[in-house]
């Protein structure tokens, strides 16, 4: 088929990619002329484990273009997918300014053609409720003749940074949002490809799929927010968190998934779909409990670090030196928005804490927000030398295993604050650390 991505940022490329690997030929579209030169050269704008072996494998065999003309995608798309940001506002409701802005321009097109073509317009952003049906009325009042002709799509993605890739290639399932048979049908022909295996396509109407992405997302962070209660709690009573989710996590109606406690959530998607689906359920007089108590766990969850870190002495930071390993919001990403470990940092630097950091992607991307109010080592042993205490904030692979005599010969004290509990704490007592977790019986020297 011939696919239009309009929008190459993670969801537009990893999609546009991933179409194009499976035969498609798929024009991707969008208005930064720098990132689609880039592109053009087979240059990748971020960090995603295989993505950029099948942007080069797709480039090469000419299924995959990249352009700043909208008008090319329309004129040699069938489908064309809207991939655009949908930032939240100050009360965290989607703007939805860039999806309505390109449909106007989409409307205009179709409506100068005098329903000579067919289009299948796919909201792949994750949007609010109704989405579809403003960008339908707005395809509808383009341009002076009437009979255009297309149909509308919900189709919301659910990829996990760092294994975005083998979630679009093999998903789980796939939710399309349509009331028309004519559209259902050729967007199942269109992934048919993807779930041989036997995984559902779910076919629903529009308001209902983009429900099912939100609800998704929501469902995920409730319950990530409650392990770390559950974390805390044990915290209060001696009680070991990881027995605890080994525990909970062997009862199959509940499954293993998504019960590590830690520093909290962060990245594009959870605290923005938690916010706007908060949000969606204000505007229709509904208060969504659970979801209130999710942000706010979440948000002390974050500053859960800082406050161990002051008690620990006593309120007397000034002047410390601290080494951060992990930067990124969750490993295999580059991605730091709503990064925990941020809030990490920003907290210590109010402190007057030295603070010198290590991610093995997302360096950059710090430096971008964070500035030069950090020191950035080379290496993770680079950021050790003479540091007062190492704090972990990301479960990077290469954190796990560690040589852990080389860190406390770098380190001034063999102190470290585990966001992520990597490490076991009766062996880390064994090697002479003092170390602290999240939700597990301490290990501290006497």
């Amino acid at each position: 088929m011939k696919i239009g991505i309009i929008g190459t940022g993670y969801v537009g490329l990893v999609s546009g990619v991933c179409f194009a690997e499976m035969g498609n030929d798929v024009w991707c579209v969008d208005v930064d002329e720098e990132k689609v030169a880039g592109l053009q050269q087979g240059k990748m704008p971020i960090y995603e484990p295989d993505l950029d072996v099948l942007l080069h494998r797709n480039l090469r065999d000419q299924r995959l273009t990249f352009t700043t003309s909208l008008n090319d995608a329309l004129e040699n798309s069938e489908i064309i997918f809207l991939a655009l940001p949908t930032p939240p506002d100050a009360d965290g409701e989607a703007d939805l300014s860039y999806v309505l802005q390109v449909s106007h321009t989409i409307g205009a097109w179709l409506g100068e053609r005098s329903g000579a073509v067919y289009r299948i317009i796919v909201n792949k952003s994750t949007v609010p409720v109704g989405t579809a049906d403003k960008v339908r009325e707005v395809l509808r009042g383009q341009g002076a003749n009437p009979g255009r002709d297309f149909d509308v799509v919900s189709n919301p993605e659910f990829l996990r940074e760092g294994a975005a890739v083998d979630d679009f290639m093999k998903p789980e399932r796939v939710v399309l949002g349509t009331s028309s048979t004519k559209a259902a049908d050729k967007m199942q022909r269109l992934y048919e490809p993807f779930v041989r295996q036997g995984n559902p396509i779910i076919i629903m109407d529009e308001r209902s799929a983009e429900v099912t992405k939100y609800a998704a997302n929501a469902f995920l962070a409730s319950r990530i927010s409650f392990m770390n209660e559950v974390a805390n709690l044990c915290d209060r009573v001696g009680a070991d968190v990881d027995k605890v989710r080994i525990g909970v996590g062997s009862d199959r109606r509940i499954g293993r998934h998504f019960l590590y406690a830690g520093i909290g959530f962060g990245g594009s998607c959870f605290p923005k779909d938690v916010q706007a689906l908060l949000r969606t359920a204000r505007s229709n007089d509904y208060d969504f409990k659970i979801l209130r108590a999710v942000l706010d766990v979440n948000e002390k969850q974050r500053k859960l670090l800082i406050e161990r870190i002051r008690s620990h002495f006593g309120n007397e930071l000034k002047g410390k030196h601290a080494a951060v390993w992990g930067l990124a919001f969750k490993a295999n990403t580059d991605d730091v928005r709503e990064s925990p470990a941020h809030v990490v940092i920003r907290g210590l630097l109010a402190s007057e804490v030295r603070i010198t950091a290590f991610d093995p992607e997302a360096m950059m991307t710090s430096r971008a927000v964070l500035g030069e109010s950090i020191n950035y080592a080379k290496s993770a042993y680079g950021a050790l030398p003479g540091v007062d205490m190492l704090i972990i904030c990301t479960e990077w692979p290469e954190f796990r295993r560690p040589d852990f005599e080389r860190i406390k010969g770098l380190m001034r004290r063999p102190l470290i604050f585990d966001g992520r509990n990597l490490y076991n704490a009766h062996r880390m007592m064994e090697r002479g650390f003092e170390y602290h977790s999240i939700g597990r019986p301490g290990a501290a020297l006497e």
